[in-house]
């Protein structure tokens, strides 16, 4: 049995620890208790890994590009920008943005891969992943080729479950919908990101009406009540900002689990999900990074603290988010979201030993008052000591490295810029 223990142990699940300890064995937990553990961290809290519910580690490297363009367009940006690459730079780029989340103290991320690279990454540098191989179009049989393409090229490892994403309701016809929740594996898609996706379904105007070519026709319907149809607990969700009440109401009774990303929404001004409204109604949500195709980083602290911010703005109440609140998002409220709930964001005997050691010593915080407080405050990417997956240490700080790695996926941007 290995083990581990700092000043607080945060087990998701009940209350912290003081002076406490995890233990684990065969990549279970067995025990979480006070103690001393093998390898001790003063000044620091141990928590359950953290789960990002939704991720492109595809565009580690596409920051910047179509800043402060309208997402109809700076979607188009992309798509051609990609087209630059091979399937090699793919899977150096997304070997950065794997390593780059377990740098963040990220254990388990979902990931929505457009061409399988991700999965290879994940696998080699141990990240634990759900990887949606994203498919497009109105045909079930084009999808069906295209999805069989990318499990090929994905391959297969234990830390890594291959799902499937229909991209968008404006990419994707309510067949293809439903002929990839009829195939039993994890679906994922994005919904109601933008108004412009609204614009393009009920009217077939707006921004993204550039991309006409690789889009469906409009449906006459907002996104929501386009995929009514196929809304349930199976179709996790993406974004969901560009909501009504009804639609809320309509996720709620349906019980779609939400994946919550308040720095991408933020940053291509497509506003602000009501994430208060989905918490209160008991919706399963998680948090997102997205990516740094519209997010600086994969870092999950500042998408933490991203989060209480614009839900405390929006509701105009400092206790719209908490930061207990706040940490369920990326530990027990983002496992019931991928339907995970008991194997990962949680420290409890029988989990996965998916653990992350935050330093917090120098922080504004410590000495620590409350370390939920602290952590969720205090964190980021340069105070995570240890991230270890599946009772594998992944990264440690001051001995782990992806020079190669950075430089890599550093060329292949530099191919896309050329």
């Amino acid at each position: 049995m290995t083990s581990v223990s700092a000043g607080w142990v945060i087990p998701a699940d009940g209350p912290p620890i003081r002076n406490g300890r995890v233990t684990w064995a065969d990549g279970r937990i067995v025990d979480v208790s006070e103690g001393r553990g093998e390898r001790h961290y003063d000044n620091a809290v141990v928590l359950p890994g953290l789960i990002n519910a939704h991720s492109h580690l595809e565009y580690a490297t596409y920051a910047g590009f179509g800043d402060g363009e309208p997402f109809g367009t700076w979607l188009g940006t992309h798509v051609v920008r990609k087209r630059a690459l091979e399937f090699a730079d793919m899977v150096a780029i997304a070997t950065r943005g794997a390593a780059d989340s377990l740098t963040a103290g990220i254990t388990m991320t979902a990931d929505y891969s457009f061409s399988g690279a991700a999965a290879i990454a994940a696998a080699a540098v141990g990240l634990r992943a759900i990887v949606y191989l994203e498919v497009f179009g109105s045909d079930p049989a084009v999808t069906a080729a295209q999805l069989e393409q990318k499990r090929q090229a994905a391959g297969a490892s234990p830390l890594v479950t291959l799902g499937v994403s229909p991209h968008a309701p404006f990419t994707c016809s309510l067949e293809v919908y439903q002929w990839c929740l009829g195939l039993g594996i994890p679906v994922g898609t994005h919904l109601a990101e933008s108004a412009n996706e609204n614009d393009w379904l009920v009217h077939g105007s707006g921004p993204l009406a550039a991309n006409a070519a690789i889009m469906i026709p409009p449906t006459g319907k907002r996104a929501v009540q386009t995929l009514e149809a196929v809304l349930g607990p199976e179709l996790l969700c993406a974004h969901c900002v560009e909501v009504s009440a009804d639609d809320v109401a309509l996720l709620v009774a349906r019980d779609v689990p939400v994946a919550h990303c308040p720095r991408s929404n933020a940053l291509l001004g497509c506003g602000i999900a009501p994430l208060h409204d989905f918490l209160e109604a008991g919706l399963r949500v998680g948090l997102g990074t997205d990516s740094p195709a519209s997010t600086p980083s994969f870092d999950i602290w500042e998408e933490l603290r991203t989060a209480i911010y614009v839900a405390r703005g929006r509701e105009r109440r400092p206790d719209a988010l908490s930061a207990h609140q706040a940490l369920a998002l990326v530990t027990t409220g983002a496992a019931a979201a991928l339907g995970r709930t008991g194997e990962i964001g949680v420290l409890a005997p029988g989990a996965n030993a998916d653990i992350t050691v935050l330093s917090l010593a120098g922080s504004p915080y410590d000495p620590v008052e409350d370390p939920v407080v602290a952590a969720i405050f205090g964190g980021s990417p340069d105070r995570i000591l240890e991230t270890i997956v599946d009772g594998t240490t992944r990264y440690r700080q001051g001995e782990t490295s992806w020079h190669e790695v950075h430089s890599t996926a550093s060329a292949a941007r530099a191919r896309m810029l050329a």
